[in-house]
């Protein structure tokens, strides 16, 4: 303890009295706690009774120590804030303010009661008095900072929709406005301690502090005084978030801790709800159709309840942030879609639902209610009204989610790569549908045509079986079949779009002749391979997508009959078949080494096995794949193989790598119409048109098609080509190659 402490002691030997205005401080921020305190734990009862409602996750109880550290440095680091830099760089000095100054909060208390208060053994420590004066003033800083942005991107601004559109605006001014309150009272209780000679932290320390002293009065209750408002102004904020348990602009403070320990995949660099769909589950059980019965086990989500309790907190996390929203592609385009306004609905409905629900009311797996009419009797109407509501449903039926909401959706993941609290919005739309198709068999008709060719002819267009290797004539080598050689080390994954759309097949066509060139051996099972799935699990048919799998799981093993997953190499054109087949196979017993193109041909170039000799000119930019790089974080392997090619660096658009913008194909999208807004291909076209390239670059066959129909429609098809990567490559390796010139319609689509 420094000797001047010793002498505040000395000097204020009164403060263990208490004074008139001490009693009533004492008395009112005592009152004022213990209202809050009761409704805050009445709250917590509440969500808590709420989200275990849902149905059981037990594999959100594995890997405890990964989870651990997972929070912790998603948290700690603020890894995923940190994606907007000013942003998360404030609001992590608001966290910490939080968090650290909570401690201050508590020390108002002992100041209620004696002017010259302080917290017990670390009060008096001048390293605390230095770091939480640090704190206070960035934390200022920051949470001033935050109100700049939410004003300047209000919805209601000229300029149109934000990412605030659709948030309770008045909640984030409100804990704005507290968190600012409290920073500032916090200042003033050090500053009446400073000017009445009470403050126990030298000026070097706390020099903010000083400064405010040094401007107020010498008046010896105003610290009392002060610190009583700084927990009124804190227990209002808790009073009325518990108020509000659906206020998630608040509650994310605690609940985002367990939210992200409990993702799906807590070891996953990026968002747990990408790559692989969570299986089909019944009571937290995979479904096994062999055995599933519609009446006694869960199809997909009709209502909200069925959603897991990991979907559940999903909803009550949500902070309003709309980052999901400012990076949807549909609700850039004008589609009905934004993720975050799926998930408030969702949140709403179920704490709406909740005294209906556990009062022992829901809906049976054949629709029958299951409470007696003397449970829901003390219900009222506006609960009962609520259970009645359809999950999904036009606004006519009352519905919670309009179809065209749940059908605007690519699975991009775009929603889910952004979310800082690690929401799976994914996995709850494709769950959503899953119910709607395998049991009310209500989709867009267009892809009717789609699922009914995936199970008669093993392929989205229909095309016959035996056509699957008319991609192999007029190359001047022989791709040979699995089983016609002995040893292989790769199986060349060819796809439906690889083996019957013509811009495709070109793609097919030049990652062979390139394999072929740098001397790698590969075959391919030719008609034996069908449908990888991905089609069908993404529109919600998870019965065809696991019977398609399962076919072509078996026949894969088959084929690798022997040998150590390590040698189980698979090499992918299309990164829907590349994520299906690598991410989800693993779920049917299917285990491989599956690796995209675009990474096996940098591998070659850069071991020498490849030789780029001409550079392609007239520019080029690349397309991010949302299943290559947001789903499975491939972002350099193609930029490397294009910088070989072309010489030099690529031409960026402005939305790219983990925030490119979706081709509009994915989520079985590329088999319906876009009805709704402005087409997402052509809003991406129009953004790669800008960076004045003359080669669009692309590593997906559903992107190349849609992209191409982009330019088309644009009239640009004589000024602009859209080719894949591979492709790019075969022309500086083999620039005599002939290469057909430039690519044709697709069949069918």
């Amino acid at each position: 303890m420094t000797e001047r402490s010793e002498v505040i002691r000395q000097q204020t030997g009164e403060a263990n009295s208490m004074g008139s205005v001490q009693i009533v401080t004492t008395i009112l921020a005592a009152a004022v706690t213990a209202v809050a305190v009761w409704l805050a734990v009445r709250a917590v009862v509440k969500m808590t009774a709420v989200i275990r409602l849902g149905q059981p996750a037990p594999e959100r109880f594995a890997d405890k120590g990964a989870r651990t550290k997972t929070m912790l440095v998603e948290t700690a680091g603020h890894t995923r804030m940190l994606k907007w830099g000013v942003v998360g760089a404030a609001h992590w000095f608001v966290m910490v303010g939080f968090i650290v100054l909570s401690l201050l909060v508590l020390e108002a208390y002992f100041e209620v009661v004696t002017p010259t208060g302080g917290l017990p053994i670390i009060g008096h420590w001048t390293i605390f008095g230095l770091v939480t004066e640090i704190i206070t003033v960035l934390g200022l800083v920051g949470i001033v900072v935050l109100m700049v942005i939410r004003l300047r991107n209000r919805p209601t601004r000229p300029g149109g929709r934000s990412r605030f559109t659709g948030s309770t605006m008045w909640q984030g001014y409100f804990v704005e406005w507290i968190v600012l309150l409290v920073l500032i009272f916090g200042l003033l209780i050090r500053g009446f301690k400073v000017a009445t000679d009470h403050f126990e932290y030298p000026l070097w320390a706390t020099p903010v502090s000083h400064a405010v002293g040094a401007v107020l009065p010498d008046w010896s209750d105003g610290a009392s005084v002060a610190a009583l408002i700084k927990i009124a102004i804190s227990m209002t904020w808790l009073i009325v978030i518990s108020l509000n348990v659906t206020m998630g602009v608040a509650w994310h403070r605690f609940l985002a801790f367990p939210n992200i320990f409990f993702k799906r995949e807590p070891a996953k660099p990026a968002g747990s709800g990408l790559g692989a769909l969570r299986p089909m589950t019944s009571q937290g059980k995979p479904l096994d159709f062999e055995e599933a019965d519609p009446e006694k086990d869960q199809f997909g989500v009709a209502h909200v309840e069925q959603f897991s309790w990991k979907g559940l907190l999903d909803f009550s996390t949500c902070t309003e942030c709309g980052r999901c929203q400012s990076q949807c592609p549909a609700w850039n385009t004008g589609k009905p879609l934004s993720p975050k306004l799926l998930v408030l609905s969702l949140r709403d409905h179920a704490y709406a639902k909740a005294p209906y629900l556990l009062a022992g009311g829901g809906k049976d797996l054949t629709g029958e209610e299951k409470a007696t009419q003397a449970q829901l009797a003390h219900l009222d109407v506006l609960s009962l009204a609520e259970g009645d509501k359809p999950l999904i449903g036009d606004a006519e039926s009352g519905g919670v989610i309009d179809p065209d909401v749940l059908w605007s959706c690519t699975t991009c993941g775009a929603c889910v790569e952004q979310c800082p609290v690690d929401i799976e919005h994914v996995d709850h739309i494709v769950d959503m549908r899953r119910y709607q198709v395998l049991i009310e068999s209500s989709f867009p008709s267009e892809a009717g045509v789609m699922l009914r060719n995936l199970e008669n002819k093993g392929n989205p267009w229909g095309a016959p079986q035996n056509t699957r290797e008319d991609w192999t004539k007029g190359l001047d080598f022989e791709v040979p079949r699995v089983g016609e050689v002995d040893d292989f080390e790769y199986l060349f994954w060819v796809g439906c779009a690889g083996a019957f759309e013509d811009r495709a097949k070109k793609t097919t066509r030049a990652v062979a002749t390139l394999l072929n060139e740098a001397g790698v051996t590969f075959a391919i099972l030719g008609e034996g391979e069908t449908c990888s799935g991905d089609p069908a699990r993404r529109i919600g048919n998870e019965f065809v997508f696991q019977m398609l799998a399962q076919q072509n799981v078996e026949t894969l093993n088959e084929a690798f009959e022997g040998r150590e997953k390590a040698k189980r190499k698979i090499v992918a054109t299309c990164p829907h078949c590349f994520n299906t087949l690598g991410n989800e196979y693993g779920q049917l017993g299917g285990e491989f080494e599956v690796v995209h193109h675009t990474q096996l041909l940098a591998h070659l170039v850069a071991t020498g096995k490849l030789t780029p000799v001409q550079p392609v000119d007239g520019g080029v930019t690349y397309h991010d794949p949302c299943y290559l790089g947001r789903h499975n974080r491939i972002f350099a392997a193609p930029r490397e193989v294009l910088g070989d090619a072309i010489a030099g660096d690529l031409t960026e658009m402005p939305r790219n790598s983990e925030r490119s913008f979706c081709c509009g194909a994915g989520g079985a999208r590329m088999w319906m119409e876009e009805k709704i807004g402005k087409r997402i291909n052509v809003d991406r076209v129009e953004e790669a048109m800008a960076t004045g390239a003359k080669t669009v670059a692309v590593g997906c066959p559903f992107c190349s098609t849609m992209l191409n129909d982009g330019v088309n429609g644009k009239g640009a098809g004589e000024q602009v080509e859209v080719i894949d990567v591979a492709s790019v490559l075969l022309r500086s390796v083999k620039p005599e190659q002939p290469q057909g010139g430039r690519e044709t319609a697709p069949i069918g689509g």
